[in-house]
């Protein structure tokens, strides 16, 4: 036998069974942080999977297959007007309230359209960190000044991670621009115009669906908030008469995808709890929908096609990372692998250890998308001070350990370390500067 040949897989078996022989099921830390890593991936599942990441897929599908790779180079490109990319894509999370997951498939869009290194980075910063509502909630609960250096910040980041990873990564973004030559925009099969109106539907339908419930019950917030569902489902109507009308979609098919949805709505109350029903409804809609586009042999196929590779590419390191997120620090107001006390005791007062364990530690946990103020709130309490607070505001919602996992996947390791590096290091100088003036 060839040892030398042999002594890799040896080695293997050897640390899974001694891992196995070692492992500490029946102390109740441990066996805790296997029930809220199953906890976390089953709220994940029901909560984000089926109202954020199926719409993300859809809308990333869409952009592969409907907006040329021209376009998308022209706006976004490496060689595309500085000013107007990074302006683009560092308001983006003013419009889609996502978190730091749902933005990955539509990151991966673009990114792989061809959008240069420095826009592609500033969008993946900014959809998630300059969410509007988590902002005011932000303002209104942690303070008004946290709440303006959040909303600042997040859009002054996104800019120079974006144009920092444009300048660490030019060797490979002038490549990048020298092979994309000159590409003749290809003859559209519908006015501009319309292909706006298809994206902005569906976005709208993406936001609304995932309203979070503010803190009070009054004001414009709540009244959005409770007529969500009436709102998706007007939009969700509109989609249906786009694709009958733009997409040349055999209507019959359309009223196909759209009858169990109804009927769910309907007649779901006598069936289903008010709690699962329009998550039921919006299930049965994404069903149909999948249905009517990968039977289609035209561009609506295509469409689905190209949605399906990116749910087989992310959606399963997602679902990976989320549960090893919740093995390591559990959920809201619920205990991981690693004692709170220790996250606590770590982020008082504003020493520099204070913000980067906070930027760090911001970095790796998974924020839905609203979490992270009650959780911060609770944190100032046990007295967490003001610039590790912000510092975990700006890292925290942009980045986590399910979505690394993803990235390493589109960007590969290096950039993904530079990227994750660059999120810490803004948020910890933004941590220092703030917890000195206030």
């Amino acid at each position: 036998m060839d040892w030398k040949k042999e002594s890799k897989p040896l080695l293997i078996i050897l640390a899974v069974f001694l891992g196995l022989f070692f492992l500490p099921v029946g102390i109740p830390r441990f066996d805790n942080a296997l029930f809220e890593a199953l906890q976390l991936v089953k709220w994940y599942a029901r909560e984000h999977v089926i109202l954020c990441l199926i719409p993300a897929f859809f809308i990333a599908g869409a952009i592969g297959v409907f907006v040329s790779q021209a376009s998308v180079m022209k706006y976004l490109g490496a060689k595309a007007n500085k000013i107007l990319a990074y302006g683009v894509a560092s308001v983006s999370g003013t419009v889609l309230a996502v978190c730091s997951c749902t933005v990955l498939p539509l990151f991966a869009g673009i990114y792989k359209m061809g959008a240069g290194i420095g826009p592609a980075s500033a969008f993946l910063y900014s959809g998630p960190a300059i969410n509007v509502l988590a902002i005011v909630l932000t303002a209104r609960i942690l303070g008004i000044e946290m709440g303006i250096a959040r909303g600042v910040g997040a859009v002054f980041f996104s800019i120079i991670i974006g144009i920092t990873m444009h300048l660490i990564f030019r060797k490979e973004e002038a490549a990048k621009a020298a092979t994309q030559m000159a590409m003749p925009e290809p003859e559209a099969t519908r006015p501009l115009w319309q292909t706006a109106a298809y994206f902005f539907v569906m976005v709208t339908i993406l936001v609304f669906a995932n309203w979070g419930k503010p803190v009070q019950e009054a004001g414009v917030w709540h009244a959005i908030y409770a007529q969500k569902w009436i709102i998706t489902s007007i939009f969700s109507i509109i989609f249906g008469v786009i694709l009958i009308g733009w997409f040349k979609m055999a209507w019959w098919k359309v009223v196909f995808a759209a009858i169990p949805p109804a009927a769910i709505a309907l007649i779901g109350p006598q069936f289903i709890s008010h709690e699962y029903l329009p998550l039921s409804a919006f299930a049965a809609g994404s069903i149909g929908l999948s249905i009517i586009t990968s039977t289609d042999k035209g561009e609506t196929g295509d469409w689905f096609s190209s949605s399906w590779t990116f749910a087989k590419q992310i959606l399963p390191l997602l679902l990976l990372g989320v549960l090893i997120a919740g093995f390591l620090l559990g959920r809201v107001g619920h205990e991981g692998i690693i004692p709170s006390e220790w996250v606590s005791a770590a982020v008082g007062g504003n020493s520099l250890r204070a913000n980067v364990f906070a930027s760090i530690a911001g970095a790796f946990m998974y924020f839905a998308t609203l979490t992270e103020v009650p959780i911060l709130q609770g944190l100032i309490g046990s007295g967490m001070g003001k610039g590790p607070a912000l510092a975990l505001l700006l890292a925290g919602p942009a980045l986590s350990l399910p979505s690394m996992l993803v990235l390493n996947g589109i960007f590969g390791l290096k950039k993904t370390v530079t990227f994750v590096v660059l999120v810490v290091i803004m948020a910890t100088i933004s941590g220092m500067l703030y917890g000195n003036f206030f």
